[in-house]
Formats: structure tokens, C-alpha cells, sequence
């Protein structure tokens, strides 16, 4: 039997709008392999992390026996314990979140005008700008921080929170300067000649239009800025002593002792590390973004 155009053309447009049947195990479904080699990944990055648990959870004698013992023994806290009594593990705790909010808070204050100046204002000047920022981010690390250690002892401000602080916001502070000025870049310049036609100086039109529209710029620079300096050891180690000493360089210090002092390094490790990976988690679409967009746009 033939059919007219008009049958094959009403055939084939109830034919093409007919949902088609997927076949199983199609590229929509992920294969069995890929989640397996993840799961790999993920045991093999966690690993240190897991055998320190298990050995601060171990008695001294056992935690250092060879061979070692995995499961066979009875978890205990008494590292933990020894760590907040027989140290002074709770002062280094405070000078460490001190310098890391203290220079987290001076890094947004200064990065926020300067990031929307240099996105606002192209120029020569400012490439310069952010080309010497980028620079002076990327020198080794020593080279930046004896000068700060000369500066600080002739200044009378060696071995305190407030000396450390700032030398982490010269440090970090081309980091926060390029992160917020992508971020500022993104947002249309006309918002800016609205607020100015409404009577905002520059200032006004900053504090009251970009700084709400840059919520999740700000947030994220700050909680890179805040990892940064909770983390530092390097510069904290030269530019502090007893009084500011900060837990990274009191782990440090407990390396190479006696065994209950190695088993105390590893509770210190595991609870520097928990406040990062609850940061972590909690903040990890800002992370996320500040890692896609603020520093690849603009």
C-alpha cells in the first residue's frame, strides 16, 4: 500500500517527537572503572592522613611498633590529652587564628579598593601594576622574608602576632589583588555611571553597590587569604620565637624528640587539619568559583 506525501510527512514528524529508548550502558552512565580509579585516587590521598589518625589513637608502644599494628588495639586519646596539658599547644592555637583573621581582614581592606581601581582604571600604570604584584608573589619565599625579619628587629616588633600579620598581607596581598580584580571585571561598568548619575562619589557607589554585588568575590579571596596564613610556616618560623609562635612551627619543634612528643606533632597535625577540611566543605562552591572564574576571567 503507498502512502502520500502528506501520510509520510505526518509519519515522520510523529516518528521524530517519539522519545528514544536508551541504551544501557550509554555515555550517560559513568563506567564502573572510572569510579573504581576515583576511589583509588581517594584512598591514596587520604592515606597519610588515615595512618596519622591511626597512629595518634595508638598507645606510645604500640603506635612505634615494627612490624606496625593496624587494628588489633585499643584506641586512645592520650596524645590529645598530653597536648593540651603538657604543652602550650592552646596559646600557639590563638596566635594562629589571630594572624590568620587579623591579615585575612587587612588583605580585604586594602585589596578591595585597589582590585576595583586597577579593574576600573586600564592603563599602563596598572598592568604595571599587576605584573610587579605578580612577581613579587612568585620570588622565593626567603627572599621576602629576611628583609622582613631585619625590618621587624629594628623595629622592635620581632616575635609578635601583629609583625607576623602583616608580613602574611604583603604576601598574600598580589594574590587578593589579581583574585578580587577578576572578580570586579565581571561586573558592568554601567552599574557604576547609574550610581554616579544618582549622586554616589566613588567611594558611596563602592560600599554601596559593589561590595554587596561582590559577596562571593569577597568571600572567597578571604577564605584563600585565611588558608594561606592559618598554614604558613615558613615566614612564621623566622619571624616568631616563643611569645607569637604559631602551631605549623610548634609541630615542627616536636619533630625528631621523644615518642610521645612525635605522637603529640600528629595530634597537632590532625586538629590543624580538621578546621581546613570543615572550611573546606562548607565554603567549597566559593572555593570553586574563585578557582574557575575569578582566576581565569578578566
Amino acid at each position: 500500500m503507498s502512502l502520500t506525501s502528506a501520510e509520510l510527512s505526518t509519519r515522520a514528524i510523529v516518528t521524530s517527537g517519539a522519545p528514544k529508548r536508551r541504551r544501557r550502558g550509554g555515555p550517560n552512565r559513568p563506567p564502573v572503572i572510572t569510579g573504581l580509579l576515583l576511589g583509588i585516587l581517594c584512598v591514596v590521598v587520604l592515606s597519610p592522613f588515615i595512618w596519622m589518625t591511626l597512629s595518634v589513637t595508638k598507645p606510645t608502644n604500640v603506635a612505634f611498633s615494627n612490624p606496625p599494628v593496624l587494628w588489633d588495639y585499643q584506641p586512645t586519646l592520650q596524645a590529645f590529652v598530653d597536648l593540651w596539658q603538657t604543652t602550650y599547644f592552646a596559646d600557639y592555637l590563638v596566635n594562629t587564628l589571630v594572624v590568620a583573621v587579623v591579615s585575612t581582614v587587612i588583605a580585604l581592606v586594602i585589596g578591595i579598593p585597589a582590585a576595583y581601581a586597577l579593574s576600573r582604571f586600564p592603563s599602563y600604570v596598572s598592568a604595571l601594576l599587576l605584573v610587579l604584584a605578580l612577581i613579587f608573589r612568585a620570588l622565593p619565599r626567603f627572599s621576602v622574608v629576611l628583609p622582613m625579619y631585619d625590618i621587624s628587629r629594628a623595629l622592635g616588633i620581632y616575635d609578635t602576632t601583629f609583625a607576623l600579620a602583616i608580613a602574611l598581607v604583603a604576601i598574600n596581598q598580589p594574590f587578593t589583588i589579581w583574585l578580587l580584580r577578576n572578580f570586579f571585571a565581571e561586573i558592568p561598568r554601567e552599574l557604576d555611571e547609574a550610581a554616579m548619575i544618582d549622586g554616589c562619589t566613588r567611594i558611596g557607589m563602592l560600599r554601596r553597590v559593589m561590595i554587596p554585588l561582590m559577596g562571593p568575590g569577597i568571600l572567597t579571596a578571604g577564605i584563600f587569604v585565611f588558608l594561606f596564613a592559618f598554614q604558613e610556616y615558613l615566614t612564621a618560623l623566622v619571624l616568631t620565637d616563643t611569645s607569637s609562635k604559631t602551631v605549623p612551627v610548634f609541630i615542627a619543634t616536636q619533630l625528631g624528640q621523644t615518642l610521645p612528643m612525635l605522637q603529640q606533632a600528629g595530634a597537632a597535625s590532625m586538629l590543624l587539619t580538621i578546621p581546613v577540611f570543615v572550611i573546606a566543605f562548607i565554603a567549597q562552591k566559593y572555593l570553586v568559583a574563585g578557582l574557575s572564574d575569578g582566576a581565569v576571567k578578566g
